[in-house]
């Protein structure tokens, strides 16, 4: 019999994949972690600061109820049969991909667009408030996380304490694209009426300001400071994609989507 000091799941999305693994690794981890999504937090929020004992409630995006469902899985299971979770909800993570609310992220088709001087959305006015994780501060949390017995049973979000307005953000792209961002502020609900796909991402996670109290991920991992500020982080992003012109790929489906909006908000 296979036995493990720890199991990671990026990957499950449904309490099916959930019953699966509890079956599949009960008796045989030490620790099985959960990565499940701060998107799952309160919405609206009741209170400005996100903890990890903010109510979760996501009535916007079935993507975010199939993540709590998935963790009230495993905290009953945790409490009935002492399943050793620990449960994590990274917020907007990136790395070689753009931290953006509409389009793609794996593709340049918004730099692109910069470097052009085309309009780009932004939702909203822009001054809502996000935070952005470069991958390598995630790191030191997660990793100071896996095989720490006393994070048997609890949830973290692992994210940076750096706080940015959307409008901040696509400036500070444009900035280290060597370009200026063309900015159309539009409302959520009138970029859902003209793409409902776009309504869980949006009124569910990024039209709502976060702000996240890191005190319990830095009490269990003394270690922990995401290091890496947004403007240092995105150089990064924009090296690794010109580093190879093949991943300077400008996706059609960015560009329309983007268009689209666009050309419904500007009609007369």
């Amino acid at each position: 019999m296979h036995t493990f000091d720890v199991v990671v799941n990026w990957i499950a999305f449904l309490p099916a994949d959930i019953e699966r693994d509890i079956a599949l690794f009960s008796g045989k981890t030490r620790q099985y972690i959960f990565i499940s999504s701060a998107s799952a937090y309160q919405k609206p929020l009741s209170r400005p600061i996100i903890t990890e004992s903010t109510p979760l409630c996501n009535p916007y995006w079935q993507y975010s109820r199939n993540k709590i469902a998935c963790e009230e899985l495993l905290n009953t299971a945790y409490r009935s049969a002492a399943f050793p979770i620990t449960i994590v909800r990274p917020s907007h993570t990136y790395d070689t991909i753009l931290p953006v609310a509409l389009g793609s992220s794996h593709d340049y088709a918004l730099i692109d667009r910069m470097k052009r001087n085309q309009k780009i959305v932004i939702h909203g006015d822009g001054s809502s408030l996000w935070t952005l994780t470069h991958s390598e501060g995630f790191a030191k949390g997660f990793v100071g996380l896996m095989g720490n017995h006393q994070a048997i049973g609890q949830a973290f979000h692992i994210t940076s304490d750096e706080v940015l307005t959307w409008n901040q953000i696509y400036e500070i792209i444009a900035e280290a694209a060597g370009a200026q961002a063309n900015i159309v502020h539009i409302s959520s609900d009138f970029i859902g009426t003209i793409d409902p796909s776009q309504t869980g991402g949006l009124l569910g996670d990024k039209a709502v300001s976060a702000i996240f109290d890191n005190t319990k991920i830095k009490s269990f991992v003394p270690e922990f400071s995401a290091t890496i500020p947004f403007r240092e982080g995105i150089r990064r992003t924009l090296a690794w994609f010109e580093a190879d012109p093949a991943r300077q790929r400008v996706g059609p489906e960015t560009n329309a989507l983007l268009d689209r909006i666009l050309a419904a908000y500007e009609r007369p």
